[in-house]
């Protein structure tokens, strides 16, 4: 199956209109924190699907970090704007959208990771690696049987009233795909939050990426 990208946009663009009433229902607090105590006292994060910047952008601004936020949905940006006025703003793609090498300390994609294909995760990692400084961390949810009842997945789910996409292969295979990409699993936790139970993962770019069939090391 294909992605269903214009779907996707779709959809969040009509939950703009009930933001207010749902964002109540998701409660982050502990699992930011707990990311949180893994990084540098203030840096810069990069927030991949960043929404209305509510509560991933609001929390890392409180404690004194830059953030910038990606989202492909207008209206969520929108949002943004009126609730986290000091996040950064940028409406694309995030697998087209470019940053320079080392930038961030910090890469989120909160309930946003898996409405791409699982087969363009591994291109979208080794980006990743390449915009986190070396000392860099990286926090995403991840989909599971828990969710889509199927060890791999790709098709749509009815969440809050629209269709959405979502795509996931195995967790050795996830695993696999983070290792090649040259990011190492710190921990990753099943966590059922606002009823919805997924994996949620952190992990951190390795030292150097050695290439398959290759004894190139590349920092």
């Amino acid at each position: 199956m294909q992605d269903s990208r214009e779907d996707v946009c779709r959809a969040y663009e009509a939950f703009a209109v009930t933001y207010d009433r749902q964002r109540g229902q998701f409660d982050l607090d502990a699992l930011l924190n707990e990311f949180l105590a893994l990084l540098p006292g203030r840096g810069a994060l990069l927030d991949l699907g960043c929404g209305a910047g509510e509560p991933v952008a609001r929390t890392f601004i409180e404690r004194g970090w830059t953030v910038t936020g990606v989202d492909f949905s207008g209206a969520m940006l929108e949002l943004a704007a009126q609730t986290c006025p000091a996040m950064q703003r940028i409406q694309a793609d995030m697998r087209a959208v470019e940053f320079p090498p080392g930038h961030f300390d910090a890469i989120s994609l909160v309930y946003s990771l898996f409405h791409l294909p699982w087969r363009e995760h591994p291109a979208l990692f080794a980006r990743l690696r390449h915009w986190l400084k070396p000392s860099g961390r990286l926090l995403f949810t991840y989909a599971t049987a828990d969710y889509t009842g199927q060890e791999q997945f790709e098709g749509d789910k009815l969440f809050m009233g629209q269709r959405l996409f979502y795509s996931h292969t195995t967790e050795a295979e996830l695993t696999a795909q983070l290792a090649a990409a040259g990011l190492v699993i710190e921990q990753a936790d099943r966590r059922e939050i606002g009823g919805e139970r997924f994996l949620w993962v952190m992990a951190r770019r390795a030292e150097a990426v050695i290439h398959p069939n290759s004894k190139l090391v590349t920092p």
